[in-house]
């Protein structure tokens, strides 16, 4: 992909988020929560008419930045601002001036020149979406950065199990698989908790992170006993592109330990949630057959997606941009 060159001086801690931008879910207190699914449950209403473009973001841009391979987070996006009725314009690191050598700060920096009212960024590297909102006037949204944070992800996926279970508080939800390099999992677990669910988080040893028994979460190393009377059964992918070593021994004896199958599951409730949120690796951590299960909400999630990006979306773009000072050339 070429030289991404973001510097570790321009990753520095942001300073407190002014509810300017969509970062990290700790941006977010419960009723910023409760407020953006309040509105994507309004969006996905809008969804299911005949005509589904609304005028909301009439004039306004939407650019999309992604550095990471996607599909369902890009799409989802581009979908979301054109629903919306924006402009949008999306940019992907291959065959861009990336592979020239250029650095983020000076991609946001040329990016910021057009004057789009939002940025959508996905970024290898932990501390990117900040860097492009110091360097830009737009409204950023953080479409996952690294293993840190992956926001938009949390809040479909609360959607996704609100509109099945009607509320969130008293849930107990299972997280399994490669904690450690997930910024679904991270963004997940303080959402939930911060929203009154129980959650646990399971997984060998090797791909648990470090410090996660101090966010609030009960951590088990055995699936069958993780997985005991959960509400919520939310699979991840091993995400051997941030791996740097062997976590795991082979994916036939990951499955057979990790995976999710019939025996496995039979532990949850009956009528507990599956969930995962792709790209999945069927026979991996997943069985086929579970994932086409009916209690998969699997499909669910990815139509959440465009409505919960859209009142995103909607929500930065209602209070008045503040401008940067004049940059030094």
């Amino acid at each position: 992909m070429g030289d991404l060159r973001v510097m570790r001086d321009d990753l520095r801690p942001p300073e407190p988020p002014a509810r300017r931008h969509l970062i990290s879910i700790a941006d977010l207190t419960r009723e910023d929560v409760e407020r953006l699914l309040g509105t994507a449950r309004s969006f996905a209403r809008s969804l299911d008419r005949e005509m589904k473009k609304l005028p909301t973001l009439r004039g306004r841009t939407v650019v999309n930045v992604f550095y990471e391979s996607s599909t369902r987070t890009s799409s989802s996006f581009e979908l979301a601002a054109k629903r919306l009725s924006a402009d949008t314009m999306s940019i992907k690191a291959a065959g861009s001036s990336v592979d020239k050598g250029e650095s983020l700060k000076d991609t946001a920096i040329t990016l910021g020149a057009y004057d789009p009212d939002v940025i959508v960024i996905r970024h290898p590297q932990i501390g990117a979406p900040q860097l492009v909102a110091r360097v830009t006037d737009a409204r950023i949204v953080n479409a996952g950065d690294g293993k840190h944070q992956h926001p938009t992800q949390a809040l479909l996926d609360a959607l996704t199990i609100r509109r099945r279970r009607g509320s969130l508080a008293g849930l107990l939800v299972a997280i399994c698989g490669d904690i450690r390099h997930s910024r679904v999992a991270r963004s997940n677990i303080h959402l939930l908790t911060t929203m009154g669910a129980r959650v646990r988080v399971i997984a060998p040893p090797t791909l648990l992170a470090p410090g996660i028994d101090r966010m609030g979460v009960e951590v088990f190393t055995d699936m069958r006993k993780g997985l005991k009377d959960c509400d919520i059964v939310m699979m991840l992918r091993l995400q051997r592109e941030r791996m740097q070593g062997n976590y795991v021994p082979s994916t036939r004896e990951y499955y057979h330990f990790f995976g999710l199958d019939d025996d496995k599951l039979s532990q949850a409730k009956p009528d507990a949630l599956i969930m995962h949120p792709g790209p999945m690796n069927r026979g991996v951590e997943i069985a086929s057959t579970i994932a086409d299960h009916s209690r998969s909400v699997i499909r669910d999630q990815v139509e959440m997606g465009v409505a919960v990006r859209m009142a995103v979306l909607d929500a930065l773009t209602r209070e008045p941009r503040r401008h940067n000072a004049p940059r030094a050339a």
